[in-house]
């Protein structure tokens, strides 16, 4: 505790008097005692030298009478030195020099505690001892003569012969009495010293300690506001200043306080008007943002209608365009109708990336978490918009580093919308030269890695001045570029949001006329399992390669992923030196790989393709060139296989690995043998005449019955009367819209449960929620595609119904759901988790029986992660809850019988997953026969 603390708890006045009175008190005391004490020893000696003064005289007259053995002389002797002291001496004895006693002035009934217990040889002078209140003093008789002792007295000292010795009883009660006497009066003493000291105390206290008693009361007013307190009264020295001072401070917080109310009132007023304005202007922002809400509410609905509006004349173009390159047609009609189709479907893609600005600018992007294959997933991308590049003669090249991991967790449509702006932008602004995506690894943990893709071209660029207005929506470089190349402008602000929201950073450099780099990073979760089918690259190794590209870029890439196989490869990047190694070259080469370029006419490829052929049993032609005519002609009839550029790692591998017996030559377009038609009957609801035919007229190919309807009411009304294999509705209609004829249906009807799909323009999520939550089971947007209106109908009516176990143990649904849609994915990740359940129950078990804390975490870890994406709800939530309570220190022990429930749950996902396993399979394998998948 503080020392200072505990000083204030005292008052001024106590502090006076324990200053004033302890050192007085404490001095008298150290006096008094010294001075007591002091008198105690010198009456003490005084008694004993009165005693000396008594015994030693008569141990001299007594050695008369001892040599004598007169004994009555000698008791007349002692009585009368006793009578002599009578109020001293209490008793006296003489003692021969055998220690006898010889006499006594009178009797004593203990004259034993006056013998002396010593040897007598060692008694030469006076001893002093003190026995209760009584002191005893001893003194030897020496023989003065040579002869004068009798003959037994033979004891011989220094001194003489010793002939006894004298004892005396000295009586110390008149002493002790003197010594009482001595400390009362020094007691008296002290007494009235710290009397006089209290009076001049209290008359300290009365001057100093009442007037600072009461400056410090009229410090405690003034503190508590009553600044008109004020001392009084004449006061001594410098009290009397502090007491002017005290005086002077409170008339000057009197000031201050009057001031200080003035400008209290006059803030008071101000801030009253303040908060009047304040209150206004609250008002004001209050229907500020009612009319902002309004707005929002109005751009919604806006943003949904103009997606209807749009989408369904859209619907009718390209769905008809479509279906009229189906008939016969020469090429130039060919040639109308499919710019019809790229004009309609360019138009769409500005309609979809309108509606990805405004849900990414509302924050109602909601963004997916799926396992995908990086690599096929960027080589899909990239295929669909290489055929700008080719259109261009740009040389596009895809360069993704060896360390940087294929099986990953993401929303891998909005990583491909990503790299299609970047890509399509830079092909946009890319007139000669190359355009380069480069994808390496920044760094990795346990669970995330984080990816660097830049996309690098030799275009136009962009000028500094104009660099801060790339990312701005509905903004470009230069006003001319968007009447030069077209375009919204609004690529870029799209993607650079989906980079962030998905946690990553975008930017770029660039040069005017040298080209641009547009980087990003980006966070992705690590997949468990592998996507797709794994290759033997093994069996590539040491395979003899002739290689011919002569572009640098490309050379470069596919030069790494050849040398990465092991492969022993002679790289080529000029005509002549290729023709050399053809001609010179005498053992066969296992592949050569020909690029289709630095031909200098058809002549000297095809002769280069003959020659080639010779030196293998599998040539590889690359080609991306435009000539489409060459490569029907000449290149795929003397090639065994031929490879678009830019191919993706895993499409080499597999073609070198897995080559084709025979090429099938693309023969010019026919009219295709229409399929066979599944005997189903369809109801097609839709307000607008034009899409009702086109969804009719696409039916009419893929079913038998197909029953048309322009309204809700008559949907109502058809489903009330005949029974339906599955019913397209459209949502937007007069009169009762396609929610509400849901409703109708689902309540009575002939067809409850006969799935219903909606067919709609309306491509906002929120929209998407409300027609999934009104009883509607699946959706097909606007413009409606005949592969997926395909899929949908093979989707419903094909839907396996498993009945010998629970839906919360395995859902195939949530797990096509979590796979993307993708049978072929979802029952791959059912597979994974299948064949790892056997081990993951052993170490779960050795854990469990162990208690080992870090093996048990990590493995339910890992079985959580599967879990995930594999449609099994229960062991899921039984895997979160086990991991979380490791994760919070819970002993293995404790959690025994949630893990001992998760295995029993593991046994029953083992037996629904082989079940499902084996009736799928088979139906997935019939439908890819089929050409269903």
């Amino acid at each position: 505790m503080n020392p200072v603390n505990n000083m204030t708890k005292y008052s001024l006045r106590s502090w006076v008097l324990v200053l004033a009175l302890a050192p007085t008190i404490l001095v008298g005391i150290l006096l008094g005692s010294y001075f007591t004490i002091n008198r105690f020893y010198e009456l003490e000696d005084t008694l004993v030298e009165q005693g000396s003064n008594i015994i030693e005289p008569l141990s001299i007259a007594s050695e008369i009478g001892l040599v004598a053995n007169d004994r009555e002389a000698t008791k007349r002797l002692l009585a009368a030195a006793q009578l002599n002291k009578s109020t001293l001496v209490k008793s006296i004895a003489i003692f021969d020099a055998n220690n006898q006693l010889f006499v006594t002035s009178h009797y004593h009934k203990d004259f034993e505690i006056m013998r002396y217990k010593e040897a007598l040889n060692t008694l030469h002078k006076t001893e002093i001892e003190h026995v209760g209140d009584s002191l005893i003093l001893r003194t030897p008789i020496f023989s003065t003569g040579p002869s004068a002792a009798p003959a037994n007295y033979d004891i011989q000292t220094d001194d003489g012969q010793l002939l006894g010795y004298i004892s005396i009883i000295i009586n110390k009660e008149r002493a002790l009495l003197e010594q009482h006497r001595a400390a009362v009066a020094a007691f008296i003493i002290v007494l009235i010293g710290v009397q006089l000291n209290l009076l001049f105390t209290f008359r300290l206290v009365k001057n100093v300690t009442q007037p600072i008693t009461e400056m410090v009361r009229v410090v405690a007013k003034i503190r508590e506001g009553k600044l008109d307190a004020r001392l009084d009264g004449n006061l001594i020295g410098e009290l009397d200043l502090l007491k002017r001072g005290i005086n002077a401070m409170a008339g000057s917080l009197s000031e201050y306080h009057d001031e200080m109310q003035q400008n209290i009132d006059q803030a008071t007023s101000d801030l009253r008007e303040t908060l009047e304005q304040i209150e206004i202007q609250n008002v004001e922002l209050d229907l500020a943002k009612k009319r902002a809400l309004e707005a929002s509410r109005i751009k919604s609905e806006f943003l949904a209608n103009m997606s209807h509006e749009l989408r369904t004349p859209l619907n009718g173009v390209i769905g008809f365009a479509r279906q009229l390159v189906k008939t016969p047609l020469h090429s130039s009609q060919v040639d109308y109708i499919k710019t019809i189709e790229r004009s309609a479907t360019n138009l769409l893609g500005i309609i979809n990336d309108i509606l990805d600005f405004s849900k990414l600018e509302a924050g109602k992007m909601v963004l997916e978490n799926m396992p995908f294959g990086l690599r096929e997933t960027i080589g899909d991308t990239i295929t669909l918009i290489s055929g700008s590049a080719q259109a261009k003669g740009l040389e596009l090249v895809v360069d993704i580093a060896p360390n940087v991991p294929d099986n990953v967790n993401g929303d891998a449509m909005r990583v491909c919308q990503i790299i299609n702006n970047l890509v399509g932008n830079a092909i946009k602004f890319t007139d000669s030269g190359s355009v380069m995506v480069k994808i390496e690894l920044q760094s990795q943990s346990e669970e995330q890695v984080v990816l660097r893709c830049d996309v690098v071209d030799t275009g136009i660029g962009i000028d500094e001045s104009q660099q801060d207005f790339l990312f701005q929506a509905f903004g470009q470089a230069d006003s001319s570029i968007s009447r030069r190349f077209g375009g919204t402008g609004l690529g870029l602000v799209i993607t650079k949001r989906l980079v962030n929201q998905m946690g990553g950073q975008i930017g770029f450099t660039s040069s005017p006329e040298k080209g641009s780099n547009f980087w990003f990073s980006l966070p992705l979760g690590l997949g468990q399992f592998q996507i797709g089918d794994s290759l033997p690259l093994e069996k590539l190794k040491d395979k003899t390669i002739l290689f011919y590209e002569p572009r640098v870029l490309t050379h470069a890439v596919l030069s790494r992923q050849l040398n990465q196989w092991d492969t022993k490869v002679t790289h080529h990047q000029h005509i002549p030196s290729l023709l050399t190694t053809l001609n010179t070259a005498e053992a066969p080469y296992d592949y050569v790989l020909l690029s289709c370029h630095g031909f200098s006419d058809a002549g000297q490829l095809v002769s280069t393709l003959y020659l080639a052929k010779t030196k293998t049993d599998c040539l590889v032609v690359l080609y991306d060139c435009q000539e489409q005519d060459a490569l029907t002609q000449f290149i795929r009839p003397n090639a065994d296989v031929v490879l678009s550029l830019p191919v993706s790692e895993h499409q080499l591998a597999r073609n070198l690995l897995y080559p084709p017996m025979e090429y099938d030559i693309i023969a010019p377009v026919t009219i295709a043998t229409p399929a066979a038609r599944q005997s189903l009957t369809v109801l097609a609801v839709d307000d607008n005449f034009a899409n009702l035919k086109l969804i009719d007229t696409l039916l009419s190919e893929l079913v038998t019955t197909v029953v048309a309807v322009n309204s809700g009411d008559e949907a109502v009304k058809q489903a009330k009367t005949r029974t339906f294999d599955l019913i397209f509705m459209d949502i937007q209609m007069p009169g009762t819209d396609g929610i509400s004829a849901t409703k109708q249906i689902r309540q009575g009807s002939m067809n409850r449960n006969t799935p219903i799909i909606a067919v709609t323009a309306h491509a906002i999520a929120e929209e998407r929620e409300l027609i999934l939550g009104s009883g509607m089971d699946g959706y097909l947007p606007k413009p409606i595609d005949e592969a997926a209106l395909k899929d949908v109908i093979h989707r419903w009516i094909t839907r396996p119904k498993f009945t010998h176990f629970d839906l919360h143990t395995l859902n195939w649904d949530l797990c096509l759901t979590q796979a993307n849609h993708k049978a072929d994915l979802a029952l791959d990740m059912l597979r994974m988790l299948l064949d790892s359940l056997p081990q993951t129950v052993t170490t779960i078990q050795t854990a469990l029986s162990q208690n080992d804390h870090p093996v048990m975490l990590s493995t339910i870890h890992k079985l959580h992660g599967a879990s995930c994406y594999c449609g099994v709800p229960t062991t899921q939530r039984l895997c979160q809850e086990i991991e979380s309570a490791l994760k919070r220190e819970t002993a293995v022990e404790d959690l025994e019988p949630e893990i001992l429930e998760l295995l029993d749950e593991l046994t029953k996902v083992e037996s629904a997953a082989n079940q499902v396993i084996s009736q799928l399979s088979a139906e997935i394998t019939d439908d890819q026969k089929n050409g269903l998948l």
